[in-house]
């Protein structure tokens, strides 16, 4: 079995705007579920974090090494049985300049799986909780990959800055990804949709590129004894498959007129896929 290449995924995107995992790339039979099986998934996952911690301080964490060391989200999975699917960037690869991008929240996976797809169309900052900053090895990694960090204690706070390095960052090229929902959701719903993307990219003057994820693969823990050491990572479901579609680039606007756009093809496509919404 081959091992699918970063040079190649993000080569396929920016061409095609598209990705499917290739058969020769992965495993014959899906991986039954278990311990075992949950365990080859999230450290494929987690390893970014100390790898990219342990290479800050020699200087060797570029950003082109962070997309590799996050790159493992693709081939764990396949190495599994999985597929990969990655839809829909045509689009976002003919427009040149910088976007917001909005995207839902389900897991750990799709924290880990984008910055690989998403530096396929150049440099981007993020918004995250700042207590992965504080991990250890971690604070100047975090600031090294573009991390805007909120604390969620203060929510003016967290507006007033994220409109600030934000507009900041698109200014001066970077593109940017909120997830509005703020924290990860089985349901998407317009209750918990924040409009602070689309009056972030009506203050820096750039267009809004939805996207959505299905990783329920891998289910964040609600109950149970190792919620709270194993919260990110519930057990892996194999037979479903990892999927990411970008929409379309909508124009800038009035931001509660983006802010409607993103979130009405949002809810389509997700319902396409079968996923629950609430509008």
């Amino acid at each position: 079995m081959q091992t699918t290449k970063l040079v190649d995924f993000q080569q396929e995107l920016r061409e095609t705007g598209s990705y499917r995992t290739h058969v020769d790339c992965r495993a014959e039979t899906r991986a039954k579920p278990g311990f075992l099986t949950t365990l080859r998934y999230s450290l494929g996952l987690i390893n970014v974090f100390p790898r990219s911690g342990l290479a800050e301080p020699f200087g060797m964490l570029t950003t082109d090494k962070w997309a590799e060391f996050c790159f493992t989200s693709v081939t764990v999975p396949e190495k599994l049985g999985m597929n990969v699917i990655v839809e829909g960037f045509r689009e976002r690869a003919e427009y040149g300049g910088p976007v917001l991008y909005l995207c839902n929240h389900m897991s750990m996976t799709e924290t880990i799986l984008l910055p690989p797809v998403l530096l396929s169309f150049g440099p981007f900052s993020y918004v995250a909780k700042a207590s992965l900053a504080h991990l250890p090895f971690l604070e100047k990694a975090a600031e090294h990959m573009r991390m805007v960090p909120i604390s969620r204690t203060s929510p003016r706070e967290d507006l007033v800055n994220i409109l600030k390095v934000g507009t900041e960052r698109i200014v001066g090229g970077d593109s940017f990804l909120i997830f509005p929902q703020g924290t990860r959701c089985d349901v998407f719903s317009r209750k918990r949709y924040s409009s602070i993307g689309a009056k972030l990219a009506e203050r820096a003057g750039c267009p809004v590129v939805p996207l959505v994820v299905d990783t329920r693969c891998q289910p964040t823990r609600k109950s149970g004894f190792l919620k709270k050491v194993f919260k990110d990572f519930g057990p892996v479901d194999t037979s479903k498959d990892i999927r990411v579609c970008c929409g379309p680039v909508i124009q800038n606007d009035k931001s509660k007129v983006m802010h409607e756009a993103a979130f009405d093809w949002m809810a389509a496509k997700l319902e396409s896929w079968g996923l629950p919404v609430e509008r």
